[in-house]
């Protein structure tokens, strides 16, 4: 069973495609601008270009593709190519509207579709907005954002605490409102 996401754009401006409204603001995947997804061939070059391979995030990335391998799932190249750059993950929080900054979490299980998974690798700092790669099997990643951090969300769903914000993991029409799709690739997401 594949699910079709609500698709829109999570962001405080658009500079002039959008004014500023205070906060962060679902608007409308249709009124995004267009991109030149020429641009995007996995290397960042507009984004400056990766200047190195670093050994931060490397340990991360390793344990990551393991836990992804044995559900029979793989991480994005271009998301792999820009957390192992020395310099990309600082140019995207360097550049990020609000305080936001690289978060990336072990897979977590959707609460729409058995079988995918989310990894968050971005956040804001109140946590009003949390990005994630949605993976499910033989289909391609993309990425959704929420205003939940399903790490925490599925840990007290499993222990039996608390839902976080009174989210209900379990009611699949309130997960499905709070999952919205938001960029056909990492890539065009940054």
């Amino acid at each position: 069973m594949s699910i079709n996401f609500a698709a829109s754009w999570c962001g405080s401006d658009l500079g002039g495609h959008r004014s500023p409204s205070g906060g962060y603001v679902r608007s409308s995947y249709d009124s995004l601008p267009p991109l030149d997804t020429r641009l995007f061939q996995g290397t960042f070059e507009w984004l400056g270009g990766s200047t190195g391979i670093s050994a931060r995030n490397a340990g991360e990335l390793r344990t990551l593709t393991e836990q992804l391998d044995r559900r029979g799932l793989s991480l994005p190249a271009d998301f792999l190519a820009f957390y192992a750059s020395e310099n990309l993950p600082d140019a995207l929080e360097d550049n990020a509207p609000t305080s936001c900054w690289s978060s990336l979490s072990e897979p977590i299980p959707s609460p729409v579709e058995p079988g995918a998974f989310l990894v968050r690798f971005f956040r804001d700092q109140q946590d009003c907005v949390l990005w994630y790669l949605y993976l499910r099997p033989g289909s391609p990643a993309f990425v959704v954002h929420s205003h939940l951090e399903y790490g925490y969300e599925y840990e007290a769903h499993v222990s039996g605490g608390a839902f976080r914000g009174d989210s209900d993991i379990d009611d699949r029409e309130e997960q499905l409102a709070a999952l919205q799709y938001c960029a056909a690739t990492f890539e065009e997401w940054a």
